[in-house]
């Protein structure tokens, strides 16, 4: 089979599967110079089937860049490329449909690859078999990206009146799920410094990173309304910035028409470029800049992942490391060797919600390793397998809804602001239940994915005290009068135990804190199970980091507890007891013993140490 029949089988696939196998730029190119320099010219229309399945692709742009590719030649990228970017977005080909080329690129394995036309998702249960059958079997690669076994929706549950009437804007239950993800984080994203939950010995603010996963038209595009709750906030922050901008425009052409003058007073001072939404097509230093000049707060909301596929393909290092500190509340800073230029925020409360395709999420997550993995909450959006109709007799502006609904969260969001801090304050029965639920599914974790997912656990637990925390304020503001201090019927916020009596009595009341009502505790531990089980299935399209070491510390530890003489019985004893095999510890007694450190001292198999001369 040559490399044209080659190419048009993998087209083929790759068209079936719909898959995006070149996302950024640079794979772009690369995907370019690959079949230019193998299939020349008659791979023209093969590079303009597989770009078309971008969202972003444009017909003249891909002919320059193709033209481009053919005269300048790249002899070092091959075919095997073009494979390679294939496989990473999960579409491969079998082997016997696929030449035995040595044609390759440099840092890609020649072997052929195994394929199914669709995308593909790995089964993270393990072959544990010791012998027999199956032994040493690769696991089972399922088609498509669907599970095999539907995964569960959230229970239904009464959520405060604000938060219901924007989840029931969704047509389905998952839908009804992915807004309800995505109401919180947004809300919770303009309420970071304002309400928090002490949690793990520091305080938790309701800043979180969302990632809704679903198919091509799935239904995720309603995500899209979300963002219209807090463009109020930012509209109010850039009419603040353009304001200043104007005056210190003013000053600045003063102060240049000063002349010699100007030695005397301090120039002016461009003020800071504030925001709330920060764009998602940016850098990851771009990202970074954004949130130092808004003091460390903003929220980065697109309904395509692919946007910010520029920020991580030419910057990732700064954005993984931006997310992982963010998650945290964590010190953000850069240093700029040119200008000598020191910038940094003492408290990050960047949220995220964006939403992408199962072949976006490697582009996002590398591998399990990458601590944003275990920081983020996931909901996986099943396909289509129906035709529904989208028309709808009442006449029902959801773009008009939203932007009303964001204007009345504006007001809500400016008593919270007026009013100081809001701590959640969780009673000892609630952290009891809340600590036995995470015990269980911290347990369950290892029995088919090792420990992969302890790691999200423990931050799925972090997430839904962020989460209580929201929910619990938002339960309060549903009272006409939530900060009154007389005994009332509703839930109100009280002052925090630690404010003067004096000071409650004049009003200066810096600090609240919140109770949750036992239903939404219950609402929102009822969240962790879900959550778990999407995210599990987004594990399943990562590959698997397996870390190997040398057991140096537990040999260390073996014969430091057998003391200074030993028989090889005893050596074996304590070996089990701590969970060293018996031939791991054989292997290392004959080999000190080969380097002298150890002596057989009658030969029948008692050890002693070697006496060591100074």
């Amino acid at each position: 089979m040559d490399e044209i029949e080659s190419l048009h089988r993998l087209v083929e696939a790759v068209e079936t599967a719909g898959a995006d196998i070149a996302p950024t730029y640079i794979e772009y190119v690369q995907l370019a110079f690959a079949i230019a320099t193998d299939c020349g010219e008659a791979g023209r229309d093969y590079f303009h089937r597989i770009c078309r399945l971008s969202a972003k692709y444009q017909r003249e742009h891909a002919e320059r860049v193709f033209s481009n590719a053919l005269t300048t030649k790249h002899g070092d990228v091959h075919l095997g490329t073009v494979f390679h970017l294939a496989e990473t977005a999960g579409v491969t080909i079998r082997k016997d449909e696929v030449m035995n080329s040595s044609a390759g690129t440099k840092g890609t394995v020649n072997a052929p690859r195994l394929f199914s036309t669709h995308t593909c998702a790995r089964n993270k249960v393990q072959n544990n078999g010791t012998s027999g059958e199956g032994e040493g079997e690769e696991e089972e690669l399922l088609p498509g990206s669907e599970p095999q076994h539907p995964l569960p929706t959230f229970p239904e549950a009464d959520w405060p009146e604000f938060l219901q009437r924007i989840i029931n804007y969704g047509n389905t239950t998952a839908q009804h799920d992915i807004m309800l993800l995505g109401a919180l984080t947004a809300l919770g994203s303009c309420m970071e410094r304002h309400v928090r939950c002490s949690y793990g010995g520091k305080y938790q603010y309701p800043c979180m990173q969302c990632f809704i996963i679903a198919p091509s038209a799935s239904g995720k595009s309603i995500l899209s309304y979300i963002r219209l709750l807090v463009e109020p906030l930012h509209d109010q922050i850039r009419a603040e910035v353009a304001a200043q901008m104007k005056v210190y425009k003013k000053e600045k052409t003063a102060y240049e028409a000063m002349g010699k003058e100007r030695a005397k007073i301090e120039a002016p001072q461009m003020p800071a470029n504030r925001m709330f939404l920060i764009s998602g097509n940016n850098t990851g230093t771009g990202i970074l800049q954004n949130i130092m000049d808004s003091e460390g707060t903003g929220l980065i909301c697109e309904a395509e992942a692919d946007t910010l596929s520029t920020a991580i393909g030419s910057d990732y290092g700064h954005w993984s490391d931006t997310l992982r500190k963010a998650f945290d509340h964590d010190r953000l800073s850069y240093n700029r060797r040119t200008e000598q230029e020191y910038r940094e925020v003492k408290k990050s409360f960047l949220s995220v919600l964006i939403s992408g395709t199962p072949s976006q999420v490697k582009t996002f997550i590398p591998t399990t390793e990458d601590g944003s993995f275990s920081r983020q909450i996931y909901y996986y959006l099943h396909g289509i397998w129906k035709w529904v109709s989208q028309f709808t007799e009442d006449k029902i502006d959801l773009e008009e809804i939203f932007t009303v609904m964001g204007l009345e969260w504006k007001e809500k969001l400016d008593i919270i602001k007026a009013h100081g801090i809001h701590t959640l304050r969780l009673t000892m029965e609630q952290k009891e239940e809340f600590d036995a639920l995470f015990s269980h599914l911290f347990t369950r974790s290892s029995i088919a994915n090792g420990k992969e997912m302890y790691s999200f656990v423990a931050r799925l637990a972090v997430n839904l005290c962020r989460i209580m925390a929201e929910v619990a304020v938002l339960r309060v503001l549903e009272n006409p009068k939530p900060y009154q201090l007389k005994a009332s019927p509703v839930s109100t916020f009280t002052p925090d135990k630690e404010i003067p009596t004096d000071n409650i009595s004049d009003g200066i009341i810096p600090r609240w804190n919140v109770t949750i009502t036992p239903e939404d505790f219950k609402a929102v531990l009822a969240l962790a199970e879900p959550l778990y089980c999407h995210a599990t299935h987004i594990l399943s399209f990562l590959p698997a980091v397996e870390t190997s070491h040398r057991s140096n510390a537990d040999r260390d530890f073996l014969f430091e507890q057998l003391g200074e003489e030993f028989t090889r019985a005893q050596l074996v004893e304590q070996a089990v007891n701590m969970g060293v095999k018996e031939n791991t510890a054989i292997t290392w007694l004959k080999r000190l013993t080969k380097r002298g450190v150890l002596v057989n001292v009658d030969g029948k198999g008692t050890y002693t140490r070697a006496r060591v001369r100074v």
